[in-house]
């Protein structure tokens, strides 16, 4: 894996200045405001933090219209964690779909342990039987998660990632914009301690997913 160390402190206040309208650019807010130590010559596709993020105090809709607690229901197990929306065209089914290809290269027990979570940025749309109907798709045992906006949005703050509500772009269509991460989360101390990048690959995550279902750093 390519990777870069980098405190979440830092992280938090780089990650919240980027956000990506699915379909769109990405944003930027001027100069970096940290300094980052990286592996040079390497394009990087993972930062292994040095303190672990804690798992968003989420209780949501899973895609069967029942609530789902995100802290207890990953407690103790390697946890995946996406903001995302269905209506994406380009960057939202890509990730999954690296993630979903990925994990099928594991054994199956491993796949059986890995908890893939998918939330909506677009709640008003994604409805559980959307979110349901999409997912099936790419990966049945991703839990989709949805829920009143606000506190979707709050839980994604406390990882460093921004997301807006979603608008009305110049062609009148509705988008999302939201911060692309993929946090992992460790089954022995259920922190986020690794943060993959929208330009993360199939081959990153499968080099990755084996030590991450073990608690590992990558």
């Amino acid at each position: 894996m390519r990777k870069k160390t980098f405190a979440a402190a830092a992280l938090l206040a780089v990650a919240s200045l980027t956000l990506t309208a699915c379909g769109g650019g990405d944003g930027d807010n001027g100069d970096p405001v940290a300094v980052v130590s990286e592996e040079t010559g390497a394009r990087q596709a993972a930062t292994v933090l040095d303190k672990p993020f804690e798992k968003p105090d989420l209780v949501l809709t899973d895609t069967e219209g029942k609530q789902f607690d995100l802290r207890k229901e990953t407690a103790g197990r390697p946890t995946l964690i996406y903001f995302g929306y269905t209506h994406c065209p380009d960057v939202c089914p890509l990730t999954m779909n690296n993630i979903a290809v990925a994990k099928k290269q594991l054994p199956k027990d491993q796949q059986d342990q890995l908890r893939v979570v998918f939330v909506t940025t677009d709640p008003e749309r994604d409805t559980p039987a959307e979110l349901g109907t999409w997912l099936k798709g790419i990966d049945t045992q991703v839990v989709g998660l949805t829920g009143d906006f606000p506190t979707i949005q709050a839980g994604a703050r406390t990882l460093g990632i921004s997301i807006d509500p979603p608008r009305k772009d110049d062609n009148g269509k509705t988008v999302s914009d939201h911060g692309t991460q993929v946090i992992a989360f460790s089954p022995k101390t259920d922190g986020g301690y690794v943060l993959y990048g929208e330009d993360a690959t199939v081959e990153d995550y499968t080099e990755d997913l084996p030590k991450i279902i073990k608690g590992e750093n990558p």
